[in-house]
């Protein structure tokens, strides 16, 4: 059963790349090594373990996950949904992670990089980052699937607890699709909720 965001999504509107989406979804190669696989056949789920978020990076002006206040309710999580939306139409590319084009865990970090938020680059990194949804799913949360084998090989970002943005490999181009569309339902992992620190007055 997949956690729930009981109120709705509002955020700053910020400029950016406008076209819309259509409908279903597949999973993205930015987990390492595998191919995009449109409708993959594995039936099987595993759920990723709870490790410790990685060691900052030093990468300037960007917030490590786990070292500040929830992500959740934020103007920063407001800010990351505005700018994954405001993308809505991007390419697909494989190993892609800006505008030109992206995969699935390039178009996750780049959306958090722009509200000063640094995220691991792919898929089985986002996976043990920040910490694990118990409760409510939240927008701004992180959603896994397994859409290549039983672990965790696709990411998107929720929107409330009953949609997510994402940038599949099949139809190419970031959209917004639902979580209860039996694809990525029978996929579900598990989702993640970022960290970061307050933003500076």
């Amino acid at each position: 059963m997949l956690p729930r965001l009981p109120s709705p999504l509002r955020g700053p509107i910020v400029a950016g790349f406008v076209a819309l989406a259509t409908l279903t979804g597949a999973g993205c190669a930015s987990h390492g090594t595998a191919v995009p696989q449109p409708f993959p056949q594995s039936s099987s789920r595993t759920t990723a373990s709870d490790a410790a978020a990685p060691d900052a990076s030093g990468e300037a002006g960007l917030s490590q996950p786990l070292a500040g206040q929830p992500l959740v309710g934020s103007a920063v999580a407001e800010g990351v949904v505005s700018v994954a939306m405001h993308l809505l139409g991007t390419r697909y590319r494989n190993g892609g992670s800006n505008p030109d084009g992206f995969d699935c865990s390039g178009f996750v970090q780049y959306v958090f990089a722009q509200q000063g938020v640094l995220v691991p680059r792919t898929v089985e990194e986002q996976a043990h980052y920040g910490l694990r949804v118990e409760d409510e799913l939240r927008a701004g949360d992180l959603v896994f699937f397994h859409t290549s084998g039983s672990g965790p090989s696709h990411v998107g970002i929720a929107l409330d607890h009953t949609r997510f943005v994402h940038a599949p490999s099949s139809r190419g181009e970031v959209r917004v699709e639902p979580l209860a569309r039996p694809y990525w339902a029978d996929r579900f992992i598990e989702a993640r909720r970022m960290i970061a620190n307050a933003p500076a007055p």
